[in-house]
């Protein structure tokens, strides 16, 4: 049986981003519905590719955030890094399901490649009673449901348990797949961790609107930067 078939993982954010419900709350999480999605799913699932507008592309952004800032639309599905001159990298993401969605202002608190992955306790349980079992530690690779990079998000110091990491799933980029976590293609996720360093602002615009007045206007491709690689 192929290795990919025999190993369990999670939906990618749903790997790391599973918080107690009054803790998804302080992140202006909607109440958790009764009857969860289950969070694994095999690797071995046919691997579709996302839609063409979740590529990485260039964009003009309209926005008063400083250079180096990410915001991210989860309703969108976009994950902006700001250039600055009203420019911006702009990244498919998926985000958390119905129930698990959140929004505020963190920073990225740490950075780890090839990260492992410790599923808490609180999923493993869920899992457990459905028939799955969870590792307590997998060691990073490519079965591995956080990918090539991960970025942990703090906020005021604290790890919030929400990360921005890889995905052995590509296919799951522009849905609300996980607990919480955005994930990004692997590919993508290497492209971002080599330019935001640890402290850099995160926007994310979602449920709740606890991310207060954000001001960004997406208004497409930049076609000359896209076509230079810029």
């Amino acid at each position: 049986m192929s290795k990919y078939l025999s190993v369990l993982t999670a939906a990618a954010i749903a790997a790391t981003g599973m918080l107690a419900p009054v803790e998804a709350d302080a992140f202006g999480g909607a109440a958790r519905p009764a009857a969860a999605a289950s969070d694994v799913t095999l690797v071995a699932q046919k691997p579709k590719q996302p839609a063409e507008k979740f590529r990485r592309r260039v964009v003009r952004l309209v926005t008063d955030e400083k250079p180096g800032t990410i915001i991210i639309d989860t309703n969108n599905k976009f994950l902006y890094y700001v250039e600055g001159n009203n420019r911006a990298t702009r990244y498919g993401v998926g985000v958390g399901r119905e129930g698990f969605g959140w929004s505020g202002v963190v920073k990225i608190g740490r950075k780890e490649e090839w990260p492992s992955w410790r599923p808490p306790a609180q999923m493993r349980a869920r899992e457990a009673a459905k028939g799955h079992m969870l590792p307590v530690v997998q060691e990073g690779g490519i079965d591995n449901p956080l990918g090539a990079r991960a970025m942990y998000l703090f906020k005021g110091g604290h790890d919030t348990i929400f990360r921005i990491h890889g995905t052995n799933q590509p296919w799951t980029i522009g849905l609300n797949m996980s607990s919480g976590c955005i994930r990004m293609m692997n590919k993508d996720v290497e492209h971002l961790y080599e330019r935001a360093s640890v402290g850099t602002k995160v926007i994310v615009v979602g449920p709740g609107n606890r991310q207060g007045k954000v001001s960004f206007e997406d208004r497409g491709i930049d076609l000359l930067r896209t076509i230079l690689g810029g």
